[in-house]
């Protein structure tokens, strides 16, 4: 597969950032994570952009992080390093000091949902479905950032579910737990998300900043380290067993070690 793309644009004080690799649902590699990283610093320095959008291409949002790129992993520091360069992906688009939007269409699962869970606000289309399923595929983990962010927007009960049970939590559901902020039918997401664009755009961008950035620094308060966590999953012999079987198609065979 393609290493994938991630399109920029600017029009009318929007930046829009496309996540194209639809042959994996856009399932993001580290050359779309750089990318991604440059676009939220073009987002950034550019004054005439006052508001931003993200979005998949063919259909998808993000379908996590390419599995092919953990067949390199030795061990649980190769884990460490891994979910720090994520984190500060992450982290980097929380930095923006603009409004961002996520147009969530299909599949947002795993890094893909910590990236719309990084946004300001979320408009899905009513097949859209969110989760973590990673207990049942590849038995890695979250960090605890990454967790922080999905008990902010799901709640602890649903974050359980989706990172212990592997459920996959439906559009409707997280409209009504507050995750999704517009539910539309897909044909008319674009109308949707011009509406909330041109409500933005009207806004005071000094009073918008402040509210950003004053909820992410409720957020992150006394966030504790959890790499300890990290570390014996990642150098977990059923973390080895989990990329092996998911790039073969096979069940994977858990071993609790």
């Amino acid at each position: 597969m393609s290493e994938g793309s991630v399109h920029y644009s600017v029009a009318g004080g929007v930046a829009t950032v496309v996540f194209d690799r639809p042959e994996a649902r856009n399932a993001m590699t580290w050359a779309m994570y750089s990318a991604l990283g440059a676009a939220c610093e073009q987002i950034a320095s550019d004054d005439a952009v006052r508001v931003a959008v993200f979005r998949g291409a063919g259909g998808a949002f993000v379908a996590g992080t390419d599995i092919q790129q953990f067949t390199a992993f030795t061990g649980g520091e190769d884990g460490i390093d891994y979910e720090k360069r994520i984190e500060a992906a992450i982290g980097q688009i929380e930095h923006v000091q603009k409004p961002i939007i996520a147009v969530v269409e299909g599949f947002c699962v795993g890094g893909g949902l910590a990236i719309a869970a990084a946004c300001d606000f979320r408009i899905a289309a009513t097949g859209a479905r969110f989760g973590v399923p990673i207990a049942r595929t590849l038995g890695n983990c979250l960090s605890v950032g990454n967790v922080a962010r999905l008990v902010a927007g799901f709640g602890a009960g649903r974050t359980k579910r989706m990172l212990m049970l592997a459920e996959m939590i439906g559009a409707e559901e997280a409209q009504a737990c507050g995750f999704v902020d517009v539910l539309t039918e897909a044909a008319d997401l674009d109308a949707k998300l011009s509406e909330m664009c041109k409500r933005l755009l009207s806004h005071a961008p000094i009073t918008m900043r402040c509210a950003k950035e004053a909820v992410r620094r409720i957020r992150t308060a006394n966030i504790p380290d959890g790499s300890d966590l990290v570390r014996a999953a990642y150098g977990s012999a059923d973390f080895k067993e989990g990329v092996a079987a998911f790039l073969a198609k096979r069940p994977p065979a858990w071993q609790g070690r």
